[in-house]
This record gives structure tokens, sequence and C-alpha cells, in this order.
């Protein structure tokens, strides 16, 4: 049955609120929120950057957040507007009042969003779950989708090890400081969180998830994935088996592209920072709507 996400207590969502702010601290540039109504609930959008590129729209994986992006924001707003939004169903300033009955639900919850934006076409970028959510919008409201690029998109194009999910359910009982720093080292090698991102993300587990979960294309979704692709892969990544699904892009979806930064970990966006912006920046420049 479909769930609707809310905070765990009042208490978990004041502590979350209090970090989320705190790390808000963090966002480069300025920015212009809103709350978008939808069917599902009101989302909470970050918008920075303006100029005559297709706008963007990012979605952070589990336990992130607009702000998520705080990293890479002002490389990729350099010449477009981008809205970096709070995915309806997890921890966030949206709140969820309907739940997602099924996949094509993420296609009319983005669409009603671009509608509150004014937008008619929108990149969309999504990051580990976030990326399943931003195939879904590719799958399900491709009218309204200039291209697609996914970052690391564990579970969507090769299916998840079943030892990695493990190691990720372990380490999830594991709350302590200790316990974040074991999984760090082996799920995001190379990337360091900052005192607020790690405050913000312990805040997020106060929250109970109903933003759906990844599942591996059906060969004929991934054929008839209509918009431009690129998906962006660490090459030493525990949960993506990136040379497994670019072998079956290759056979199901030729026109997609593929990246691969050697030795980087499921956090390569946040390892190699410049050079997945610079990637993504270039591919929907390519992309862009006339």
């Amino acid at each position: 049955m479909a769930k609707v996400g809310r905070f765990k207590s009042d208490a978990a969502r004041e502590t979350y609120l209090r970090a989320y702010e705190a790390m808000a601290e963090l966002w480069p540039v300025p920015a212009v929120l809103a709350d978008v109504p939808t069917p599902f609930g009101s989302t909470h959008v970050r918008r920075s950057g303006s100029g005559d590129g297709t706008p963007l729209v990012l979605l952070a994986g589990v336990l992130g957040s607009s702000l998520h992006w705080h990293q890479v924001v002002e490389g990729l707003a350099q010449d477009r507007a981008v809205h970096a939004l709070d995915t309806i169903g997890a921890a966030g300033r949206s709140v969820q009042t309907a739940p997602l009955a099924g996949d094509a639900d993420y296609g009319v919850w983005f669409a009603a969003v671009l509608d509150g934006l004014g937008l008619n076409r929108a990149h969309v970028v999504g990051e580990s779950s976030g990326a399943w959510h931003a195939t879904l919008v590719g799958l399900h409201a491709a009218d309204r989708v200039a291209s697609v690029s996914l970052i690391e998109p564990n579970g969507v194009i090769a299916r998840t090890p079943w030892r990695a999910l493990l190691k990720m359910i372990r380490f999830g009982g594991d709350t302590t400081d200790e316990g974040w720093r074991r999984m760090g080292e082996w799920l995001t090698p190379g990337v360091t969180m900052t005192d607020a991102e790690r405050a913000t993300a312990k805040a997020a587990q106060g929250y109970r998830i109903a933003a759906g979960w990844a599942r591996p294309l059906k060969d004929a979704e991934l054929e008839s994935f209509a918009p431009p692709l690129l998906t962006v892969y660490g090459g030493a990544s525990v949960l993506s088996e990136p040379l497994t699904a670019q072998r079956r892009l290759a056979e199901r979806l030729p026109t997609a592209e593929v990246e691969i930064y050697p030795g980087s970990g499921h956090g390569v966006r946040g390892q190699v920072p410049d050079l997945v912006t610079a990637r993504v920046v270039e591919f929907v420049a390519r992309h862009d709507v006339g």
C-alpha cells in the first residue's frame, strides 16, 4: 500500500529543520525559494542562476535535499536557471499529503512542479536514489524533459549486488559517528562530509521515507526511453556495477552516453565535482530546447 512520507515525531521535524537551516548557509549563490502545490503536496524549490539555457531540475539521493547540490550549483547555473527540489516523500521542506501510488505518478508530480514554476520543459539531473526518480520522470513525463543525467544510478540500469545491500543494512543500524565514518570510507571514499551535511543527513533518519526505491529497468522500458540520456559512474562504485550498466546500455539504448571516472566511488560527484559538473554542463548544452 502506498504511503505518505512524514517525520516520526514533532521533535524529529524540529531537529531536522534546524540542521537544514544550518546547512543552507553552505549555498554559495543567491537563491529564490518557493513552495509549489502538486496533487501530492507542496514541493519546496530552491532556484539559482539565470540565462537563456533550458532550465535544470536537480533531484537528490536518500537523506539528501535541495541543499545537497551546494557544491556544484554555481557551475551548473552559469547560463541557465537551476531548480533544486526537495523530493516529495523524502526529508526536506516539501510536505507530502497524498501517496504516489505508482511509477507514473512521478511524472504527474514533476509536470505539476514545472507547471507551478511556469516552465514548459527542463533538463533533469538525479543522483543515487534521485537518479531513480529522474528515470521515472524521463519515462512518464518525457514531453516535459529536455534530457536526463543520472549520477550513480544504483539499481536502475544494473542490479545492486546483494552483498552491497546487506552491508548498507548493517551500516544503517549503526548511527554512531564511528559507524558513519566506516560507512563513508566504504561507500564514498575520498569524500568528507562537512559537519552541517552530516548533521542534516543524520536528522533525515527521523523521516519515514515514501519516495520509492530503485529497481532495474525492464528491457522494454530502457529501449523506449525517449529523452537524451547521460549516465555518470564512479569506476570503483560498490553499488552501481558500472561496466555491467555500460554493456546493457550499449545493447538496449545505444544512444545513451556513459561516463565512468576510474577510482571514484558512489560519491563521484563529491569526489571529482569539477569533472562531473563540466560533463553535465556540456551534455545539457547540446540538448537545449530552442
